[in-house]
């Protein structure tokens, strides 16, 4: 169902003239003026329909650290460790810095939509009214195809680290209480989503600082062994890594670039800041504010974190290498630090708040699948049985049959954990690339739309983001390059692995022939730049103010991460 685009901004447009002439007249009825759009009864103010449906249960500080609680998971924790291995201390830490300059693109970008346009769905709303509807079937279905990977993913990588303390437990079992849990955190009140998210993403934040200062008493000879290690793993076995064993300078230019990939699975998700925007209290000032944040945060979670853990582990410790089947945790670089301190029970400190990790990016996860289908069926591209919403206001449907795929999970259940999680972990990366690129291509037709209509970005918009057109075009083009390139060890003599080029080339064709399958049966059209409703939505904001947040006193300022 393709949506009139011209037929919506010439309603809003009447609602303005309306407004200047025939304000108290009390001839105006509740009306549908488009998708998701009406005018309340007896005034002139425009919102979005769905608003009377989902309840706004996420609050300011809920928000700020989904976008964190999102993100940092068993990427960062478990998948690191590959990073250093493949492009040793220095390719690791650059390549976690570039991409995380390109994701900071993405997320100013993504917020500048969200704002103007809080819907649930995010992108696949915003591409709907911007780009192309055959779009939004697209990446609406791309993304929740990516969930359906990443749940699985997330749970399995909980069974790989329960087994860190060898209970001798089947991962079944593991995996049903796991998978029973994400089903009661996203099938109530959103608000307990939030509080959990909150929670976790509180425990996430200690750890990793607690890990940096762990990493520095370390690496300045403070651990049992009084060893000052200071970047000696930088100069022995060196800096970079000879990758596949190829020769010379190309041999460590392709270790480096093979960290892209890597980073790309430890960075997804971190644009679901706007995936849940219709159940956002104040999602105009909220939303733009994680935005602004978010290169701080990946400087210090991130770039901060892998540059103290590749300074006291060498890219040669033999727990890297992970010959195969259940290693659990001990894959992870912060554990295997940990390990080389002598350091006793940390280890097993870091190992529970990693599961919680785990847990918590799955349950970020089936939120963001849930609200991208519950968006499909708003936009008509998927069926209307997704649209229905419980008591509490939440999309039901589209949470159960999302969280049926958790029986994916149950593929771990063999001597080869490990390996399904590898095997997820490239099929995820490759998504998030896919839709990354997808949210700058929307943003720069927004952005060109707003200078072909004569709209003023930062006058006129609830929030404009900086750098830009320029992010969006550096990370559409970079992240492009590194989907393009990312299954390259295949194609190296020798080294053909069929997993590999599936899980790094199978979301391409997946992308085009939906949309481009779309596009044939409903005859849509790109969205033209004059035609884009964006001072329809405009309007709405206008209609619509938000009430400013009261400055932080006392030790209220210390909530600097969240506020």
């Amino acid at each position: 169902m393709s949506v009139d685009i011209n037929q919506l901004e010439l309603n809003y447009l009447g609602v303005n003239q309306l407004g200047s002439n025939q304000l108290g007249s009390n001839q105006i009825t509740s009306k549908q003026l488009g998708p998701n759009i009406i005018i309340e009864d007896n005034d002139d103010i425009a919102d979005f329909e769905e608003k009377k449906v989902l309840k706004r249960g996420l609050k300011q500080r809920h928000i700020q650290m989904i976008a964190l609680a999102g993100t940092i998971g068993t990427g960062l924790f478990l998948g690191s460790g590959g990073a250093i291995l493949d492009g040793g201390p220095a390719g690791a830490f650059m390549g976690y810095l570039f991409v995380g300059v390109f994701v900071a693109g993405v997320v100013i970008s993504i917020a500048e939509l969200s704002a103007l346009v809080p819907l649930s769905g995010g992108i696949v709303r915003h591409s709907h009214y911007f780009f192309d509807p055959a779009l939004s079937f697209a990446q609406g279905w791309n993304t929740v195809y990516s969930t359906l990977i990443t749940l699985p993913a997330e749970i399995t990588a909980a069974a790989v680290i329960i087994d860190f303390w060898t209970l001798k437990i089947n991962n079944a079992v593991w995996i049903t209480i796991l998978g029973m849990l994400l089903f009661i955190s996203n099938l109530f009140f959103v608000r307990i989503y939030g509080e959990l998210e909150f929670a976790f993403a509180m425990l996430k934040i200690m750890l990793i600082i607690g890990l940096i200062i762990m990493g520095l008493v370390v690496d300045l000879g403070g651990g049992p062994d009084h060893t000052r290690i200071g970047f000696y793993y930088w100069q022995n076995p060196g800096p970079f890594v000879q990758y596949l064993d190829i020769p010379g300078t190309l041999g460590r230019f392709l270790g480096f670039w093979a960290t892209f990939a890597n980073a790309a699975y430890a960075y997804s998700g971190i644009d679901s800041i706007s995936v849940a925007a219709s159940e956002t209290q104040n999602p105009r000032q909220a939303i733009p504010k994680a935005a602004k944040r978010i290169f701080f945060r990946i400087f210090l979670f991130y770039v901060i974190a892998i540059l103290i853990v590749s300074m006291i582990v060498p890219s040669n410790d033999p727990n890297l290498l992970n010959p195969g089947g259940n290693v659990g945790a001990a894959l992870s670089p912060f554990v295997i630090a940990a390990n080389r301190a002598g350091i006793k029970v940390l280890p097993h400190i870091i190992n529970a708040v990693v599961l919680t990790s785990a847990w918590s990016s799955g349950n970020s996860g089936m939120l963001n699948g849930s609200r991208a289908l519950y968006g499909l069926a708003i936009e008509g591209h998927a069926p209307s049985i997704f649209k229905k919403v419980n008591r509490f206001g939440i999309p039901w449907i589209a949470v159960c049959s999302i969280g049926a795929f958790l029986l994916l999970a149950y593929m771990s259940v063999s001597d080869n954990a490990s390996l399904v999680f590898t095997w997820f972990q490239d099929l995820v990366g490759s998504a998030a690339l896919v839709l990354w690129i997808v949210i700058c291509m929307v943003y720069l037709r927004f952005y060109y739309g707003c200078r072909a209509q004569g709209i003023d970005r930062h006058r006129e918009l609830p929030w404009a983001g900086p750098f830009q057109p320029y992010a969006a075009w550096i990370s559409a083009f970079a992240f492009t390059l590194i989907l393009i390139t990312g299954g390259f060890p295949v194609f190296t003599t020798g080294n053909w692995n069929s997993q590999k080029f599936v899980g790094s080339y199978f979301n391409i064709p997946l992308i085009l022939i939906l949309y481009f399958s779309y596009k044939l049966v409903k005859r849509t059209k790109i969205v033209s730049l004059h035609e884009m409703p964006i001072r329809a939505f405009i309007q709405v904001a206008q209609d619509n103010p938000e009430r400013p947040d009261p400055p932080m006193t006392g030790w209220a300022r210390l909530g600097f991460l969240w506020s």
